[in-house]
């Protein structure tokens, strides 16, 4: 499918001026239209530790809203559309991130044609819907705010699904040159599908051309809205997309990261070795060790471990409990852990998220992983903890003996 050509300059114009002035009504429209949930400045964070430690719960969730409402403003009840979310994997690549093109058929009676579209990756959808809700406030400071969320950042090639993104990480601490405080320091060129779909992604569409000037209607105010010559000025100014005049065509386009766009990602240290970050990618975010202590939800003490009997004074026994035992016990057979990285084989309360804690649930993932991942080389630690007259062969062996793993990990080290 052919895409419309790039936006024109109307003759005269300077770089950067590729759009005319809001007219006053439509200003005082839009203005209405801004909430209280602005911007203050951008978080730019990695949030790391074991598994079920509730990373992705702190960035955001249905009880509280986490960061994102709490630090952002962002109530994904109320505006959906500023809170972005996607979770890396080994196959997801810049494509994925930033656009790409997809063939798409379409029939026509017996005929069948191909045709291609252009589909905008999670970044290139929040970077839309932050430009937009700049446009919208007028002023930067009071654009709504934008989050892109990132869970398991470190489970995909993230230097390769940044691609040149990667420059846009660093962010300005301070105004210069013109450019205020959270841009990002460096911009980069984008390509011409990214552009348009960039345009669309704003809120502009195709209007066609009228005396060799592109027009795009901007379809939140009216009809009068078009990207040309009348009534939009200084908008892609604004949002840093630079513009060089070519036989009166923007051209060698650039964009920056505005400082109402929040990028947030979770990693589990025990998978860090699934792809090496460097230092240099590194170095571009903000770092929060998450602990397995941390987590204060109230509503953890609740679960109970089914099929386990009573404590000492007659309640179900608790897996908040087994949890606290099972990290001493790694802590204390530290010499005997896989690359003696305790931390990566610790677990937090939601390593299990359920209101409940079963029998198959603690053969079949808490077991498995003591087994597997945490003494996958030496079981002495297990045999001690089971008692020296089992044999541990084989799993199948160890979670014969599931009763004993749990009551004795929960009188540990006292048996």
């Amino acid at each position: 499918m052919s895409q419309p050509s790039r936006p024109k300059l109307a003759n005269g114009k300077q770089p950067g001026s590729i759009l005319e002035s809001l007219l006053p009504d439509i200003e005082e429209k839009l203005q209405d239209k801004i909430k209280d949930d602005t911007m203050t400045s951008p978080i730019q964070k990695i949030f790391f530790g074991c598994p079920g430690t509730g990373k992705s719960y702190q960035i955001s969730n249905d009880d509280l809203g986490g960061v994102v409402k709490t630090a952002l403003g962002i109530d994904k009840d109320v505006h959906p559309e500023n809170l972005i979310k996607t979770v890396f994997h080994p196959e997801y690549t810049y494509g994925d991130f930033m656009g790409k093109l997809m063939p798409m058929t379409m029939k026509d009676g017996n005929k069948t044609s191909v045709y291609y579209q252009f589909y905008e990756g999670h970044f290139l959808k929040a970077l839309g819907q932050a430009y937009k809700n700049i446009i919208k406030a007028e002023k930067v400071e009071n654009a709504q705010n934008v989050a892109l969320v990132i869970d398991e950042i470190n489970r995909g090639n993230s230097s390769a699904i940044f691609g040149t993104v990667f420059q846009l990480l660093d962010r300005l601490d301070q105004p210069k040159n013109g450019i205020e405080k959270g841009w990002s320091a460096y911009g980069i060129n984008i390509s011409d599908l990214e552009f348009t779909k960039l345009a669309e992604l704003i809120g502009f569409t195709y209007g066609g051309t009228n005396q060799k000037l592109t027009e795009y209607q901007y379809s939140e105010i009216d009809e009068k809205g078009t990207l040309g010559s009348k009534y939009f000025t200084n908008i892609f100014e604004k949002i840093k997309i630079k513009v060089e005049l070519n036989t009166n065509t923007a051209v060698g386009s650039s964009i920056r990261i505005p400082p109402n766009l929040s990028i947030f990602g979770t990693m589990n240290t025990s998978d860090n070795s699934i792809y090496f970050m460097d230092n240099a990618f590194k170095r571009r975010w903000e770092w929060e060790y998450v602990d397995w202590s941390q987590d204060n939800d109230e509503k953890l003490n609740n679960v109970i471990l089914e099929g386990y009997g009573n404590d000492d004074s007659g309640n179900p026994k608790k897996w908040t409990n087994l949890v606290k035992q099972f990290n001493d016990f790694i802590k204390k057979n530290h010499n005997s852990v896989r690359s003696g990285r305790i931390e990566d084989m610790q677990i937090g309360y939601r390593f299990i998220n359920t209101g409940t804690v079963t029998e198959n649930q603690i053969k079949n993932k808490l077991m498995f992983f003591i087994w597997d991942s945490v003494f996958n080389r030496d079981k002495n630690p297990l045999r001690e903890l089971l008692g020296n007259d089992k044999e541990l062969v084989t799993f199948g062996d160890f979670i014969k003996y599931h009763q004993e793993f749990v009551t004795n990990l929960l009188k540990y080290p006292n048996k």
